[in-house]
């Protein structure tokens, strides 16, 4: 590979981050061909997806009635005693809202869970800006990284019940598929945290007399917009491998289920996670996303949602030739090990640098 830093994704020439750009998942096509065999046969049963196209199965009919008051009194919590208003987080604090709106959080029995704060675009600046004071992370070493994503996973993991908990208010989840996600992300935290010293680079043997060294290197300040299922897991799966390779990143968490990013939040005060290296803004995620792909000041952007929100964030960062990762609606399986970890997402969190050093006889 040779040139400049890929910025915009295309015209990179050579190298396997020249191929790359041309090239898509090859479980995106079995999953279109399944779509497309499921919609033309008559008669068959489609996947059942819950109150929320949240990806949870529905009770079936034979146990929903034994199960009501069980499930009802779980996803019902008593009234706290002091009202707790879930906040952002912006620099390694809590931070309101600019507007002073916020917006409400109903479970899928209509019933309403709390407010979060509604971000704007003064919000989005000060998350950036927080990000930008926080560069100092990316010449943290690789151990460092290590050290601290296994610190937030054991923290996360003394919490797993009550964060299990929130899941089921929120999406109606069944308390064994709440728990199941909790231990997924546990799990992505301590994979990428092995990974944060490992992802190293290469030396190619090019045909002139010199070596290339392409080295990944941190992109910078990332905007992730996640996606609406699995709150907590889809969150984590995108910010771990970011900040592992030295990104700091605002993160506007689940439009419907925010409130798993706002306790997440508590479970990053008490791990040692630099102010700034992770910004959390609540809100209307495509509203927010926009604002951050037309941010000049902003590296890249991932974005998990609709078709339209795909198309949107990659037109907003053309002003700027900002990397682009979205997904144009091809929802991923978060508990699959092939799509929801692994290289593809350390690859799209870093950019490559290549150093020709050429040598004589």
């Amino acid at each position: 590979g040779f040139g400049g830093y890929r910025e915009s994704g295309y015209g990179r020439e050579g190298g396997k981050e020249g191929l790359y750009e041309y090239v898509r998942p090859s479980w995106e096509s079995k999953v279109e061909s399944l779509k497309l065999k499921v919609a033309s046969a008559e008669g068959e049963i489609s996947p059942v997806v819950g109150a929320n196209g949240n990806g949870h199965h529905e009770i079936p009919d034979e146990e929903h009635e034994a199960l009501s008051t069980f499930n009802f009194a779980l996803s019902t919590p008593a009234p706290p005693p002091i009202d707790r208003t879930p906040k952002m987080f912006i620099g390694g604090k809590q931070a309101r809202p600019d507007s002073g709106y916020s917006q409400p959080v109903y479970g899928p029995d209509g019933v309403m869970l709390g407010e979060v704060g509604q971000g704007n675009r003064k919000d989005i600046r000060n998350a950036v800006e927080a990000a930008h004071a926080a560069s100092g992370w990316a010449s943290t070493t690789g151990h460092n990284k290590a050290q601290i994503l296994y610190y937030i996973a054991e923290n996360l993991s003394t919490r797993a019940n009550e964060f299990a908990r929130q899941i089921r208010r929120q999406t109606g989840a069944g308390q064994e598929e709440a728990l199941r996600e909790v231990e997924l992300s546990i799990e992505r935290l301590f994979t990428y945290a092995a990974w944060a010293d490992k992802y190293d680079g290469l030396v190619h043997r090019t045909p002139l007399r010199n070596v290339t060294l392409a080295m990944p290197e941190p992109i910078g300040v990332m905007a992730i917009g996640c996606p609406e299922e699995y709150p907590l897991l889809g969150m984590v799966s995108l910010i771990a491998p970011a900040i592992a390779m030295g990104n700091t990143v605002v993160v506007v968490p689940s439009e419907r289920h925010p409130l798993s990013a706002t306790d997440f939040y508590q479970v990053l005060d008490t791990s040692d996670v630099p102010g700034g290296v992770m910004n959390i803004v609540t809100g209307p995620r495509d509203t927010l996303m926009k604002v951050l792909a037309e941010h000049d000041d902003v590296d890249a952007a991932w974005y998990f949602g609709s078709v339209e929100g795909s198309k949107m964030v990659e037109y907003a960062s053309a002003g700027n030739m900002k990397r682009t990762w979205v997904n144009y609606g091809h929802s991923r399986d978060w508990l699959s090990k092939e799509q929801g970890e692994g290289p593809e997402f350390l690859r799209e969190a870093t950019q490559v640098k290549n150093i020709w050093t050429p040598y004589g006889e």
